[in-house]
């Protein structure tokens, strides 16, 4: 923590009802992980609250005025964190602080019991709370933005990528011959945007959420948390209440696929703003190998023919 980190926070938390005159010396701040933005606890007074002050550059390919209004209405919902405040130009927020619990992980998720079957209830009671989020997240209209940005900066590509691309061509017509019902969708389930107290499951950070295909949350969270079959079984069960239909496991298995094809992209915008949080062209290459490994599987055209037929 430097000064500059900690008058950050204390500017930032001033704007909280009830944290207005809030003193540095009452204050213990601890710096949480955070891919893209500053993430910091802040204990007070008896509370316990999170300052999440956005990175920059990630103005470009965010609207915080969009990502505000979403985490209101997951809270809402009674999947998230209760936002105390939020600068829907800046992007900063404040949010209640949830206790008790433990910032899930791949490896949190093979060995917490019960965890992926929390998961799937807890995107399904977001799916299914009527509640409306802004912006409709459109998967192959967001490669095209952000192949854009990435031209704008000149960046380069993984071997191949183009033609990836255009392979998933069918899967876009597949998708649109069988539309699903939108719904009010995460759109970016890292394990560590999920929250155990061992009995529930919390999501936080909505900065990429929207309307969208529900099937992509339960395909992207299998895929971040390298959910083996057994447990993408288990997680579906839970989501669905009941078996999924071969339409309903298709489209988690091509959305599994697309989402590699997205992030790819997302994390070669990191490394072309020198992202310093990890190795982004590793990142990067990694999903988009396993989107390959992945759409050429014999299982796939199947899985692809099954959402084809609903």
């Amino acid at each position: 923590m430097t000064n500059e980190d900690t008058g950050a926070v204390m500017a930032a938390l001033r704007n909280a009802p009830g944290f207005e005159a809030v003193e540095e010396q009452d204050c213990s701040i601890e710096r949480l992980g955070g891919m893209t933005n500053k993430v910091y606890l802040v204990a007070t007074g008896g509370q316990s609250v999170i300052v999440r002050i956005p990175g920059d550059g990630t103005e470009a390919y965010i609207d915080r005025k969009v990502e505000l209004h979403n985490a209101k209405a997951a809270w809402r919902a009674g999947v998230s964190a209760e936002v105390l405040w939020g600068d829907p130009k800046s992007g900063v927020m404040i949010s209640r602080a949830i206790d008790d619990i433990e910032t899930m992980s791949p490896d949190l998720f093979k060995t917490r019991s019960g965890s992926p079957a929390r998961a799937g209830k807890a995107l399904a009671k977001l799916h299914n709370s009527g509640e409306t989020f802004e912006f409709r997240f459109e998967l192959f209209a967001m490669i095209e933005d952000y192949l854009k940005v990435l031209a704008d900066k000149d960046a380069t590509l993984p071997d191949g990528y183009h033609d990836i691309v255009a392979a998933a061509e069918p899967v876009k017509q597949a998708l649109e011959a069988a539309p699903a019902a939108l719904a009010p969708c995460h759109c970016d389930p890292l394990c560590e945007n999920f929250l155990d107290d061992g009995t529930v499951m919390w999501i936080v950070d909505w900065e990429y959420s929207g309307m969208n295909d529900p099937l992509w949350d339960v395909g992207d969270v299998s895929v971040e948390a390298g959910f083996d079959e057994s447990q993408d079984d288990v997680m579906l069960r839970a989501y669905f209440g009941q078996e999924p239909t071969a339409a309903q496991r298709g489209r988690v298995v091509v959305y599994k696929a697309m989402c590699d094809l997205l992030w790819t992209l997302w994390g070669l915008i990191q490394y072309a703003d020198d992202n310093p949080a990890e190795d982004f062209w590793a990142y990067s290459v990694g999903r988009f190998e396993r989107c390959k490994a992945l759409m050429n599987a014999p299982s796939f055209a199947g899985h692809l023919e099954a959402v084809r037929n609903g």
